[in-house]
């Protein structure tokens, strides 16, 4: 039995009080940064390969299905908002397609050949990368996807909860954070779900960070969304260029983002 399906270290969850509840799902939440840890040298050697290609024009994809490819899309769409860069960048599928994001697809994941399908509509390239999200390490969607994309080119990597799975016998980087059973028996989207947010942030955020989006420990390419994005690219113009706040407000708000307004600044 995989570790992802192996039997809870608890019982009697039903017979189990609110805070004994909480107390014991934090103790095993407590484990995930480790096991992520663990992993940090496959990360580090993928990110390395992902950001060559993305400085030559490739892009990358996340394809998953359930809680791992709503993972999947959510870090991707975070992406033009906090690093300013194109939708287009980084981009998560998900099997059944966007309806699936709210609303389980019944049989989506179990269709091998439909996520290179996804992908085609892209026009995807060897220029481009793709990280399959599985807990389990065994969905026929991901699998074949990662097959085919390998087979065209593509750098490929997983993100999967189980170690020796058919998900990373398929990856060319194979990123396998075990956190061990889950408190509720079988529910991935507690700790496996963790484990993969916490892989897909940091690359993600390295990737952003290694193209300059990043300047100092500041978002510089932000987009301006709301009142508090503004107020903080204001003050962070003001911070560079030592400006009063109105001064330093009138120039983010002329050139849209806190790279160009500090650029025009210094003139």
């Amino acid at each position: 039995m995989s570790t992802t399906e192996s039997s809870s270290l608890y019982e009697k969850l039903d017979e189990m009080s609110t805070d004994e509840l909480l107390q014991n799902i934090n103790a095993e939440d407590a484990k995930v940064h480790l096991a992520v840890q663990k992993v940090i040298p496959q990360i580090s050697a993928f990110v390395e390969r992902l950001v060559e290609r993305m400085k030559q024009g490739g892009r990358l994809f996340y394809i998953g299905a359930g809680t791992s490819g709503r993972l999947g899309v959510l870090d991707a769409s975070e992406i033009p908002p906090t690093y300013g860069a194109d939708p287009s960048l980084v981009v998560g599928l998900i099997a059944g397609g966007d309806g699936a994001i709210r609303k389980a697809v019944e049989g989506a994941e179990d269709d091998a050949e439909q996520a290179w399908r996804d992908l085609e509509v892209y026009g995807v390239s060897e220029k481009d990368s793709l990280v399959g999200i599985a807990a389990s390490g065994r969905t026929p969607y991901v699998i074949g996807g990662l097959k085919e994309a390998r087979a065209k080119g593509l750098l490929t990597a997983c993100v999967v909860c189980n170690e020796g799975s058919k998900v990373a016998q398929e990856a060319e980087f194979p990123i396998e954070a075990v956190v061990g059973p889950e408190f509720v028996t079988g529910s991935t989207r507690m700790k496996s779900g963790t484990a993969q947010k916490l892989v897909l942030n940091m690359i993600s955020t390295s990737a952003m960070i290694r193209l300059g989006h990043v300047k100092g420990n500041k978002m510089v390419d932000m987009q301006l969304s709301n009142e508090k994005l503004v107020d903080r690219g204001t003050k962070m113009v003001q911070a560079e260029l030592g400006v009063s706040y109105e001064d330093a407000n009138e120039l983010l708000l002329k050139y849209g983002s806190v790279r160009k307004a500090v650029e025009a600044g210094r003139g």
